[in-house]
Order: structure tokens, then sequence, then C-alpha cells
């Protein structure tokens, strides 16, 4: 009877993933000289699990559309023309967060300090569990060590991604425990959190200002005025936010959404109900920053709310998000709403 409750949850979430067609087959290649696992979709790239040493935490670079169009940003991994040189911790896809006991772990990248590595941690990749290719889906589980500067391990991750495409689109499924080791694990109140995606150029907003940006430990960075041809990027929320309106308010979606080489691609995250902090907080910023962060409460509502969620040794917490790639059509929020009910029933 369980197995038959979970099959039933895990087919209506798949009715909303497959109504666009038939899915594709996904392959796992694991490469681990190069600290890599590409995942192919109907035997093409659609992503790859990347932890190489030059980077403070694994992430998925780059996303690339069913069509073959790259949506995020490549600097600094693999800078492009006419693309912006900012916050150089924002790589692909990741997942964490800006005040763990105190450090940051969202901004740690190569261009802090040595002096200051210190007020920073990092998440280890330890090991890939299971890689499971399917001939509808892929199933790619990876543990992971969150750390401080001397390698101490506050938080022990277990994440799995489910991987699925078809003729339109590409979705990842991303859950993700993490346990408190030896102490209780405080995750305060901030803004720089939680899962994040940086888009590539044509995907930001159009903007007519330059703009200085401050992280948690009060480095500012500086987002300069660009070129805007070819720009064409906005978001929606599921409470209709557009826009730098969407910045700071709560949706149980948001698609940040644009035009590139002729084509209209979207990215969608969607928040899970089990969440902590549901639905969550939108840290979306014009120049190509889209995160989801469920626990920057005080930090994103001007200090009318507050959660400053924490962990006891020992006790684990979970995660889920779903990131749909569309490209051909922009998806609608009735859409979207259905897949968020959809995502609502997995487990």
């Amino acid at each position: 009877m369980i197995y038959l409750k979970y099959a039933c949850l895990w087919a209506f979430s798949m009715f909303i993933l497959v109504r666009a067609g038939a899915q594709k087959e996904v392959k796992f290649l694991q490469k681990d000289k190069e600290q890599k696992v590409d995942v192919l979709v109907d035997g093409k790239l659609f992503t790859s699990y990347l932890y190489t040493n030059n980077i403070d935490k694994p992430v998925l670079f780059p996303l690339v559309t069913a069509s073959g169009q790259t949506v995020t940003r490549g600097f600094p991994l693999n800078p492009r023309p006419n693309e912006r040189t900012d916050h150089p911790h924002h790589i692909g896809m990741w997942f964490n967060y800006g005040d763990v006991n105190g450090l940051d772990f969202w901004n740690n990248s190569y261009a802090i300090k040595q002096e200051d590595k210190p007020k920073y941690g990092s998440i280890h990749h330890q090991r890939i569990i299971k890689a499971e290719s399917g001939k509808d889906k892929g199933t790619l589980v990876v543990a992971a060590d969150w750390v401080d500067n001397k390698g101490n391990v506050l938080l022990k991750e277990t994440t799995t991604f489910v991987f699925y495409g078809d003729a339109s689109s590409r979705t990842i499924d991303r859950l993700t425990t993490l346990t408190a080791q030896n102490g209780k694990v405080s995750f305060k109140d901030n803004k720089e959190g939680v899962l994040g995606i940086r888009v590539s150029r044509e995907l930001e907003m159009p903007a007519d200002k330059p703009e200085v940006f401050t992280d948690a430990q009060g480095n500012p960075t500086k987002v300069a005025v660009l070129n805007n041809e070819g720009v064409t990027g906005n978001f929606l929320t599921s409470e209709g936010k557009t826009g730098n309106d969407a910045w700071g308010t709560r949706g149980k979606w948001c698609m940040m959404y644009g035009t590139k080489n002729g084509q209209p691609v979207a990215i969608s995250i969607i928040d899970h109900p089990a969440n902590p902090g549901y639905p969550t907080y939108w840290h979306a910023r014009g120049y190509g920053l889209f995160a989801a962060n469920t626990l920057g409460q005080e930090a994103l509502s001007n200090g009318k709310e507050k959660l400053n969620f924490s962990l006891d040794p020992g006790k684990s917490v979970t995660f889920r998000y779903r990131v749909k790639i569309t490209d051909g059509a922009t998806p609608t929020a009735n859409e979207l709403n259905k897949e968020a009910e959809a995502f609502s029933k997995v487990k």
C-alpha cells in the first residue's frame, strides 16, 4: 500500500511534466578527473554537476535549454563577450546561505582576500552516492560537507537531483537534506540565499543606471550599466509581481523570462509547501540574479517578519525545489500554478 501511494504521487507529479510530449532519455557521464558529472537529455548536454577545487560549492553549470540555448552566465568559469563580471560567486545554479553560524557561505569565492577567509564557509563535495540513468528521468544523489575555514563540519548535506526533459523543456527537482553535526546550527535571517541561478545577459532586465549591492559582510559590489541591446528579461511571480517589484515579495513560484537569439526562453523556480518559511521570498535582481530565499525573512521584509531558523545537533531539514527551463513559448501563470500543484505532491 505504501509503494502504491508513492507511485500514485509520482505519477500525478509527472502529469504536468509529460503534457508537452514524451520524456527523453537522461544519461549521466561521470568524469572523475574533471570533477564533474555531465547530464545528457536525449543525447544533448543539459547541465553538469561540477565540484572542482576552484569554486567554494558544487554547482550545476551551465544550464542549457532543449533547443541548445545556454541560459546561465559564463563568468567566471567560461566568460563570454558583453556579459557582466560582477559577483564571482554567482555560478550557474547553486544552493547555500549567507549566515550559517555567522559564516558567509553565499559570497565565498576566489575574490575573497585570504585574511578575510575565516569569515566565510565552503561546501565540499564528498562523493557520488548514485547516478542512475533512465529512459524518462535520471537521478543523481550526492553528499557534501558544509565546513568552516578550518575544515570543521557544521552540516552534512545529501542532495537528490531528478532530471527530466521533453521536446521543449528541461526540469530539475532538487531535494537537499542538511543535518547538523557537533553543535547547534543557526541560519540567521539574511538576504543572501538559498537556491540561486545567475542568468545570461539576454535574460537580465534592461537597466539605465549603475547600482551598488552590499553583501553579508558589508562588501560593496558595483553593477555597471551596459549596452541594453538584446537584453529582454523580466520577472513574474505567482502573486502577479513583475520586474523589480518581485524582489522581497513572497510567492509559490517565480519566472524569469525573455528572448534569446529571437526565441522565447524562461526559467521558473517552484517552491514546495514543506519548505521552512513557505512561500519563499524572492531575492530577484534585474542584473541577472534569480534566487528563492525561504530563510531571509527579516532582511527581505524590512523587519516585518522574522524566522531565524536553526537546527539542534543531529537534527535535519529538507529543502525541495523544482526548476523548469522552457523555450519556444513562455509558460502562462495557469500552467505554472498546475506545475506547482503537481510538485507539491512530491515528498
